[in-house]
């Protein structure tokens, strides 16, 4: 039988609009993470260029 994990927080990352769960790495910073990944936010910090 697998072991199930409890409901963890969740946010939605302002780039990609999914949502992505609390992780251990976080635990001190969590009120200040944004982004769900390295590439989000890089991509974030990149003002939007529309062609």
């Amino acid at each position: 039988m697998a072991h199930k994990k409890p409901h963890l927080p969740e946010k939605i990352c302002p780039i990609c609009q999914r949502p992505f769960s609390w992780r251990k790495k976080w635990q001190r910073d969590w009120s200040e993470v944004k982004y769900c990944s390295e590439r989000c936010k890089r991509q974030g910090k990149k003002p939007s260029v529309l062609a």
